[in-house]
């Protein structure tokens, strides 16, 4: 059946959340592309902090473009006053903006934000749900949002919550099809571990930031920290077939309890039966020997003829 693996194109390694000088990141927009360019990056997208303290500030970085790499245009959007259940600010990662996106007035709410991201046709996801204790009602309010921040590099160094993989989970489990994005949230402070330490690979025939955006939208990505997923086919019902980088521990996941994990050092290839398999949706963890992770977006079986 069709997947992202099984689609023209290649993949594309990118990172969607950073810093600059132009809000709270402590390297110039043009050193920060191009230290993701040296890196051996496709794309970048500099997502400053949308806010009247840094006066709003939407990075325009097309002169950073060259026919190797290429850069999206987002921010990390916080309504000015309105605040989340348990009183933490809004984060809000979009990519995909407009480079006149509008301020957010002060009686703007953040899901209204969102919307409005939504509506201007960027990618928007539900920024380190864990780091500021984002529950699960605060997400849903969000209203159609595309994805959860998995993974956010920034926040390990933080207060140890850079997996939210819980919050993703909870919500497939009630039937919100959300995909799953890992990234550095770079701000290039001394001594970090917030750089080429969570990326997707986005599966597109070019590198053209608008078709980036739609495969983001489309779910035809998947997320890591280190391990390659190099193919994933899949017959419902039957079975499910991955082939990657030596890992350690391959698991399918599902809905409440519903896993099957499969380990051996070394393994590079698994297959899950699927045909005793309950839940409506499924997506796959890959964790090597040094712990670091590759994220499949769920597959929902029912949207297989």
């Amino acid at each position: 059946m069709d997947t992202p693996f099984s689609r023209p194109g290649r993949f594309w390694r990118g990172n969607l959340h950073t810093h600059s000088t132009l809000s709270d990141g402590r390297r110039s927009p043009e050193e920060v592309c191009r230290f993701y360019a040296a890196a051996g990056y496709d794309f970048l997208s500099l997502t400053e902090h949308f806010l009247e303290h840094y006066g709003w500030p939407m990075a325009d970085t097309r002169s950073f473009r060259t026919d190797r790499f290429t850069t999206i245009i987002g921010a990390e959007l916080h309504p000015a006053q309105d605040r989340m259940e348990l009183g933490a600010p809004w984060h809000i990662l979009a990519v995909g903006l407009p480079l006149d996106f509008a301020p957010s007035p002060p009686e703007e709410t953040g899901p209204e934000l969102a919307q409005r991201a939504l509506a201007a046709g960027a990618y928007v996801a539900a920024a380190h749900p864990q780091w500021h204790s984002t529950t699960d009602r605060d997400v849903e309010a969000l209203g159609p949002v595309h994805a959860i921040e998995v993974y956010n590099a920034s926040c390990a160094d933080d207060n140890d919550t850079a997996d939210s993989a819980y919050m993703l989970d909870l919500l497939l489990a009630r039937g919100r099809r959300l995909s799953a994005c890992a990234t550095d949230d770079a701000h290039f402070v001394l001594n970090s571990r917030d750089r080429e330490s969570g990326w997707v690979m986005v599966k597109s025939e070019t590198l053209d930031p608008d078709g980036l955006v739609e495969a983001l939208k489309a779910g035809d990505y998947y997320s890591s920290t280190g391990p390659v997923i190099h193919d994933l086919v899949i017959a419902p019902g039957k079975s499910l077939w991955l082939r990657c980088s030596p890992a350690d521990r391959i698991f399918l996941l599902g809905g409440p309890a519903t896993y099957v994990a499969l380990g051996e050092q070394g393994v590079t290839e698994a297959e899950f039966d699927l045909s005793q398999w309950q839940s409506p949706y499924a997506r796959v963890l890959v964790r090597d020997g040094e712990g670091r992770k590759a994220w499949t977006n769920p597959v929902w079986f029912d949207s297989f003829p």
